[in-house]
């Protein structure tokens, strides 16, 4: 039976995914922890709030774009609401609306407290998230979503949850990013790589389309690659962030799965095996600054 209600809107906002949301704020925030010994509670909740409405807007924003333009009728992941025919494209364009909104609202309000200058980053990511699927060009459609998630999902997420704490972004912060944001591209570069088939067949020329199946598995395999050579950095400054690299056992699977899977379901097991990798790698990051 197909979920109706608020269970609907939940499938719709795609809960799993969530963790890269989380992600660059945990290690953003650890980074500005190692640095000045303390931090806000207050600014890092509105960062937290931030990242994750901006999230769930981006993936109603994302179903309500490609429902409409029929590139999901033939889609192996999971049910979209639009392409489905769950909900009316009004009601999911509706519901992206309103997570950004209320992503707005906490932006809003780290911008008074910090700096104005936080409202031209707030409209930017706002921006990318209406526009990877949506508007006359997506960037999602002719191979820039990775590039993308690297800056707003990496750099922007991840530099600027330090940012709201110290008012500046260390070296230590950069390098984070870099961390959070090539396995959040990992995350992406395994949807692209099960959607590949599909994409290409809709006129959706994402990365993976460009480049092929094998040369894309080889990118994920790149991506978690120097996403851990990126601790190396941190860890001349804080030994303990090396604590990350007992994440590197969850790179196992995922990265078999990516480059021998020739089933849509055993990627959707390397997605959520990225994620979970992905969060976890932040966690442990987090931890070794907080203990530095």
């Amino acid at each position: 039976m197909a979920p109706t209600g608020w269970r609907l809107w939940v499938m719709g906002a795609r809960l799993r995914t969530l963790g890269a949301a989380i992600a660059p704020v945990v290690a953003g925030t650890a980074v500005a922890f190692a640095e000045a010994r303390e931090i806000s509670a207050v600014r890092a909740l509105l960062a937290l709030v931030v990242a994750l409405a901006l999230q769930v807007g981006v993936n109603y924003a994302n179903d309500y774009s490609d429902g409409v333009r029929g590139t999901d009728t033939d889609r192996k992941g999971p049910v979209r609401l639009t392409a489905s025919g769950l909900a009316s494209p009004g009601a999911v364009r509706g519901a992206a609306a309103m997570a950004l909104a209320v992503a707005a609202a906490a932006g809003l309000a780290l911008a008074i407290i910090v700096t104005p200058w936080l409202l031209l980053v707030g409209v930017a990511s706002i921006a990318a998230a209406v526009l990877y699927t949506g508007g006359p060009r997506p960037y999602g459609y002719i191979g820039l979503g990775e590039l993308m998630v690297l800056v707003f999902f990496g750099l922007v997420a991840t530099a600027g949850s330090t940012f709201v704490q110290l008012d500046r972004v260390p070296a230590n912060a950069l390098w984070a990013s870099l961390t959070i944001g090539l396995l959040a591209c990992a995350i992406l570069v395994t949807n692209n790589l099960r959607d590949i088939r599909g994409d290409a067949a809709a006129g959706k020329r994402t990365l993976a389309v460009r480049l092929g199946e094998s040369a894309t598995r080889r990118l994920y395999v790149g991506c978690v690659a120097v996403a851990f050579l990126a601790v190396v950095p941190i860890a001349a400054d804080h030994e303990t962030a090396l604590l990350a690299f007992a994440a590197i056992p969850l790179a196992i699977r995922p990265t078999m799965l990516v480059l021998r899977a020739v089933s849509p379901p055993e990627l959707v097991a390397a997605l959520v095996g990225t994620a979970r990798l992905e969060l976890v790698t932040a966690l442990l990051l987090g931890l070794g600054l907080w203990l530095s």
